[in-house]
């Protein structure tokens, strides 16, 4: 029986364009377009959060990175947030744990003294094993989104906003 060796490393060691490869690859060249990216449009992923996932060979298999961003209430008050993603593993290295192995980079790496409530938009049979549960229905995004694939986990889901709109955080 062969072992796997995986290394994890942060995402910001990683080249540009080889992040945009596997982007490009898990997504489509057409992911721009994605709702996900509107509402965090005009900021930067955080370093602390993001990281890169390399197979045994030291190739990039998957990347997942952090941002910031904002459920901004009716009365115009915004709650910080942290997005989760885009979490992208190569096609032909789908279900071998990459995704689970970066998904558990990122939890472990928050802050436990000081935890933002993180929102995704994926599949919650698979990130509800990481504690994603859907979001309340009077969130919404800038442009097409599937509510029941809006996400949120948090220490205390019960004490953000019912409704809101989510977007870029700047602070």
């Amino acid at each position: 029986m062969s072992v796997t060796t995986r290394t994890l490393i942060p995402l910001e060691a990683v080249e540009p364009a080889m992040i945009e490869q596997v982007l490009d690859r898990a997504f489509g060249t057409d992911r721009h377009g994605r709702t996900a990216y509107t509402i965090r449009e005009g900021t930067d992923w955080l370093p602390a959060l993001s990281f890169a996932a390399l197979d045994e060979d030291g190739m990039l298999a998957g990347t997942i990175q952090a941002w910031p961003v904002a459920l901004t209430d009716p009365q115009g008050r915004a709650h910080p947030m942290i997005m989760v993603g885009p979490v992208a593993v190569l096609p032909e290295l789908h279900d071998t744990g990459y995704g689970r192995m970066l998904m558990a980079a990122q939890s472990s790496a928050l802050d436990p003294e000081a935890p933002l409530p993180q929102v995704l938009i994926g599949d919650e049979p698979y990130y509800a094993k990481f504690g994603f549960v859907e979001a309340p229905r009077g969130w919404h995004c800038p442009g097409p989104w599937d509510p029941a694939r809006l996400l949120v986990r948090g220490a205390e889901p019960a004490i953000l906003p019912q409704e809101g709109m989510l977007g870029p955080w700047r602070a």
